[in-house]
């Protein structure tokens, strides 16, 4: 469901506009505004995970941004904090499997929705990092480059990476060799030599491009 419009005029203004529109929904009556981002949609391996936040008003948490510009001890140290001062946290993900089945942009939608229900108490907006809308039963706008400009979006997006990192480094014991614990299933070279050596594993995504020509 579509909730009231961000009012982009022009793309110099787009950050002020972004932070202007969170504060009108929170005037307009919205005080459970979730933030969500998902992790791993690039990946050849394993699941798209999604993470929903919400934050408490004028939350003191510094230095967060989209994860890909956090270390790694960083990251970590951001996600313990997020989930003892957020009011919820929700996670959902989808396998690669069903990614074969209905295709990645689909995938992360279902996962978004997952994360968003398993928020209590449960939000009454939703900013979505990207240009996509999930189904969900609650207005929602989508937010491009959301991680860098909404706080919100920028703890989503630490949890679900947060997430997704621990999940990978577990399946690299089940599946060795792949070295799934340093790259967590992207495209590295590494990766795609050893899938040149051992062919795929249960958890590559078949409808990915697996190898390089």
């Amino acid at each position: 469901m579509k909730g009231g419009k961000l009012p982009i005029t022009h793309r110099e203004n787009y950050p002020a506009e972004v932070q202007q529109f969170e504060q009108t929904l929170r005037q307009q009556g919205y005080q459970r505004i979730a933030g969500i981002d998902e992790a791993g949609r690039g990946a050849l391996a394993g699941p798209v995970v999604a993470a929903a936040v919400i934050l408490p008003i004028n939350c003191q948490i510094s230095g967060m941004t989209d994860s890909k510009q956090l270390t790694p001890k960083r990251r970590v140290e951001l996600f313990d904090e997020i989930h003892h001062t957020a009011v919820g946290v929700g996670v959902g993900r989808v396998g690669n499997e069903e990614i074969d089945r209905i295709n990645i942009l689909q995938a992360t939608m279902a996962a978004m929705a997952q994360a968003i229900a398993e928020i209590t108490p449960a939000p009454d907006y939703a900013l979505i990092d990207g240009t996509h809308l999930p189904e969900i039963s609650l207005p929602a706008e989508a937010i491009p480059k959301g991680d860098t400009l909404i706080q919100s979006i920028a703890a989503a997006s630490i949890i679900a990476k947060v997430t997704r990192d621990h999940l990978m480094i577990e399946l690299d014991e089940t599946y060795p060799g792949y070295s799934f614990q340093v790259h967590k299933g992207y495209g590295t070279l590494v990766h795609r030599q050893a899938i040149a050596q051992l062919g795929p594993c249960p958890i590559h995504r078949r409808s990915f491009k697996l190898q390089s020509k």
